[in-house]
């Protein structure tokens, strides 16, 4: 983990109990997973997402107060693992994606190794369309296709976080299609054989509550800092 350039600490982030023999898995430290846990009695919960990130304060108020109180008053452990469960060459998010969409990996790319390419025997020569109706197949979740070129798909990329800066990598390592998240790089847009799909799984309940807990973390920031924590525009006043 202390190879990654990460955007919070990777490992342990709430000690706990010295002793672990339950452990309870999840994607993100919501309220809802640590409540989880602590009616399953576990010793340690691990995730994807943990609770401290760059950019926040140091302050422990509100939610993260709320959370961080449970874990402490029940001694339950914390363990997050970001980017390290993304590039993980077996149990990785991206293995395990390559995995189930039956891709076969040739390489890695990025300046983390977070992107992989490789090939989709099972779709051998389909069309983009086709490879996307695969897609929501396996997935069960609707598709974003941007059409392009026609032709057969015969290599494909994916990486399941950080990797809107790869596309320059992917276009160098040949492929027909990448898939990758948060942001639609303007490179992209000028290649004609390319296929994007949205940030998977984005619609879970753990990814709602968090857009939901950022929203109102926007609110508190413009009401007592007089700015949001993100933006979108920039407000000017008419004349």
């Amino acid at each position: 983990p202390e190879r990654f350039k990460d955007y919070g600490p990777n490992g342990l982030q709430v000690e706990g109990r010295a002793n672990v023999q339950r452990i309870v898995s999840g994607v993100t430290a919501s309220l809802a997973l640590i409540e989880a846990a602590v009616a399953a009695d576990a010793d340690a919960l691990f995730v994807h997402h943990g609770l401290f990130w760059r950019g926040h304060d140091g302050r422990v108020t509100g939610w993260l107060r709320q959370r961080l109180g449970l874990l402490m008053q029940h001694h339950i452990n914390l363990f997050a693992y970001h980017l390290p469960l993304d590039a993980h060459a077996e149990l990785g998010n991206n293995a395990q994606l390559g995995l189930r969409l039956g891709f076969t990996p040739q390489g890695r790319f990025g300046d983390q190794q977070l992107g992989w390419w490789g090939d989709a025997p099972a779709l051998a020569d389909a069309s983009v369309q086709s490879l996307a109706s695969h897609i929501e197949a396996q997935l069960k979740r609707p598709v974003t296709l941007v059409p392009g070129k026609p032709g057969a798909v015969r290599r494909v990329a994916w990486c399941s976080g950080g990797a809107q800066g790869y596309f320059e990598e992917a276009i160098a390592a040949g492929v027909d299609v990448f898939e990758g998240e948060p942001a639609v790089h303007p490179d992209l847009l000028k290649v004609p054989n390319v296929v994007l799909t949205p940030h998977i799984a984005s619609a879970t309940t753990q990814t709602r509550l968090a857009m939901a807990q950022l929203a109102a973390d926007n609110l508190v920031s413009y009401f007592s800092k007089g700015h949001a924590l993100t933006p979108l525009n920039q407000v000017t006043q008419a004349v």
